[in-house]
């Protein structure tokens, strides 16, 4: 096999570093923003948000004019936010997380870092991508697909197994999963799935893979045309592409592909319980939801209407397992490195 570098690991092994370090009690069963409003909180809140940029920066000024409370906001990939967790697991800042990955969520419910909160709407949410106890909601999703350069591709293969053919040598890029939970999804959704995924993704990494940085710099690369496909790509970032006038076309294997939640719940250690619940609210509301749609995410309320992207019904999806995931996720990680520096 070709040797490929990769950076270390920091995205889900820095959260079971921060599982392992941090415990603190989640909240009662049934708090409400009204029975936890004290007089003395602060009427702001912190919010870190796994993006996308402009999406959440819209929600932000939505929720500040709709409440009058305040968002104070860190945007970085699901790795950038647990590891910011982790470093300040002794002196707690954020009140809401907001993750690419439910995997990673389930991680730090099962640590009680988060506390439950029965939303406004929760029960119009994608079930799926939800909580049953109500500790966070699949508040949007992105699916994995394959995006091309419609200017050096004319005739894009129908299935994953193709990209390990000899015309797709040193063509094909993927998001380093290192950086990016949906790429970690990808590869969990489709190794648990398929008897045969971790054979497909040999023969891209003998196929000359390039595997370097997240999401965007995976597009970029295609879209500059140094590369003419990505696998995995997150396809809200290649319809918007696409709406801009690039050079770029996103389509989902007929076998199936993987459905990347992104979910939203509140710290154990909120310190304005109140505002977080109201953030979780808005971000479940038909409103929020419309953003949703707006920026090419998939919403969490399957009512809401879709313009120019597919819609989740006509998305061929692979029947993944998120239950218990976190940890079976660090060990395909850990397996997808070890073979790229074989």
């Amino acid at each position: 096999m070709k040797k490929t570098t990769i950076a270390p690991i920091a995205g889900i092994g820095a959260a079971l570093f921060l599982l392992s370090a941090c415990g603190a009690e989640a909240g009662g069963e049934g708090n409400t923003a009204t029975e936890s409003t004290s007089s003395n909180e602060k009427q702001s809140i912190t919010v870190y948000s796994a993006g996308p940029e402009g999406l959440a920066e819209d929600i932000k000024i939505a929720f500040e004019e709709e409440t009058g409370i305040q968002v104070d906001m860190f945007q970085g990939t699901t790795g950038k936010i647990l590891s910011r967790l982790e470093a300040e697991s002794n002196n707690p800042v954020a009140d809401v997380v907001v993750l690419a990955s439910v995997p990673s969520m389930e991680g730090l419910k099962s640590e009680g870092m988060l506390q439950p909160y029965e939303a406004k709407n929760g029960e119009l949410m994608n079930q799926e991508w939800s909580d049953s106890d109500h500790y966070y909601y699949g508040y949007s999703a992105s699916a994995l697909g394959v995006a091309y350069n419609t200017n050096q591709v004319d005739n894009p293969p129908g299935e994953w197994t193709d990209f390990s053919d000899p015309e797709w040598a040193n063509r094909v890029t993927m998001p380093d999963p290192t950086s990016s939970g949906s790429a970690v999804d990808f590869l969990y959704g489709l190794t648990s799935t398929e008897a045969d995924g971790w054979e497909w993704i040999e023969g891209w990494i003998d196929n000359g893979l390039l595997v370097a940085g997240a999401n965007k710099e995976s597009l970029d690369a295609v879209i500059t045309g140094d590369k003419d496909v990505v696998v995995s790509a997150v396809d809200y970032m290649a319809y918007k592409a696409k709406a801009s006038g690039e050079p770029i076309e996103i389509y989902y294997p007929e076998s199936g592909t993987v459905i990347s939640p992104r979910a939203a719940g509140v710290l154990a250690d909120a310190t304005n319980v109140s505002g977080a619940q109201a953030y979780i609210d808005f971000l479940l509301s038909d409103k929020a939801q419309q953003l949703v749609a707006d920026a090419y995410l998939l919403p969490g309320n399957e009512e809401i209407a879709l313009s120019d992207r597919a819609s989740l019904s006509e998305i061929p999806v692979l029947p993944v397992t998120w239950e218990g995931a976190e940890e079976k996720q660090i060990d395909t990680l850990n397996e997808f490195t070890s073979k790229l520096q074989q």
